[in-house]
């Protein structure tokens, strides 16, 4: 695989800034292109983004702009967002481009593959604690990393070994796990646990570090997950369970789950994707999913109240 010089991304939320603040360095001014349409398109041109205190300013393509196929081409939009974000990189994709989706959750890979294929597209995942409010993110570099790969990453195969000289090149750190399906569901786990106890309860990372009560619920979450993913064959253990509250007290205490800052904006959240997910996923293999099942109508009520509804 060749070097990758051209990008485009879709998705300038919380990750999807992360990435093109540090992409932004690592490639020529018209070679980043932020895929964007209407408004949005507008809002990004005028306002840009500010990262760390740092504004920020893009190349920003319309969906409907006709132009050479990227190298790589990066969705990372929300869930809900993605079967149109799909349709939108259209035409930045061609035959040799390589696709990545670090979505939340564990099916936007099929999503991303049912248009283009799984022979170009990368499983990946962010694990990056950002805080965005409006058009300002804020996060710390020395706690994000990605996770990128084959299946199988027994031997690194060039669209791989490309992307992972980009991110480096762009000091993103980038590891490639041998199992990427493991540690998809890895994340997956953390997610469905902190994501939506942190909403329902309305807590920070860092109540994890000072309260037992918060770390049972949160666990107890974790254990349906780890059940239903045994079911279907991938190790996730009690040790992985025990593992995670290592992780807490690099966060800054005051850092928030994407689903309770979504809840706080007023926004949709991802409750499909985590709750949602879990329980039809626990009725095909034969698993009760009683914590997700209060988790996913809580965090609807939740959304019912922003809506006004109630």
């Amino acid at each position: 695989m060749k070097e990758i010089k051209t990008v485009a991304l879709i998705g300038l939320g919380a990750i999807g800034s992360f990435l093109a603040s540090h992409l932004k360095y690592a490639l020529e001014y018209n070679s980043l292109r932020i895929i964007a349409g209407g408004e949005r398109k507008k809002r990004l041109e005028k306002n840009g983004i500010i990262v760390n205190g740092e504004p920020l300013y893009f190349h920003v393509v319309s969906p409907e702009e006709e132009m050479e196929p990227a190298d790589l081409v990066i969705l990372i939009t929300k869930m809900g967002a993605l079967q149109q974000a799909v349709k939108d990189v259209k035409n930045q994709v061609g035959p040799d481009t390589i696709l990545m989706c670090p979505l939340n959750g564990v099916e936007s890979e099929e999503v991303v593959a049912k248009t283009y294929g799984w022979e170009h597209l990368l499983y990946s995942i962010a694990r990056v604690s950002v805080v965005m409010k409006g058009n300002e993110v804020s996060f710390r570099q020395e706690n994000a990393r990605f996770e990128i790969g084959e299946r199988d990453n027994t031997v690194i195969s060039p669209q791989v070994q490309a992307v992972k000289n980009l991110f480096d090149r762009a000091n993103i750190k980038c590891i490639v796990p041998k199992d990427m399906v493991y540690d998809m569901w890895h994340k997956f786990m953390c997610n469905v646990s902190e994501n939506q106890s942190a909403a329902i309860l309305g807590i920070p990372f860092g109540a994890w570090v000072v309260s037992e009560h918060a770390n049972a619920i949160r666990e107890a979450a974790m254990r349906e997950v780890v059940a239903i993913a045994n079911k279907k064959g991938i190790p996730l253990s009690e040790e992985d369970i025990v593992a995670q509250r290592k992780v807490f007290p690099r966060i800054p205490y005051e850092n928030k789950p994407s689903t309770l800052q979504d809840i706080e904006a007023g926004r949709k959240t991802e409750v499909d994707i985590f709750a949602g997910a879990v329980i039809r996923m626990g009725k095909e293999v034969g698993v009760e999913t009683p914590l997700n099942e209060f988790f996913y109508h809580g965090i609807r009520v939740l959304e019912e109240k922003n809506e006004g509804v109630i």
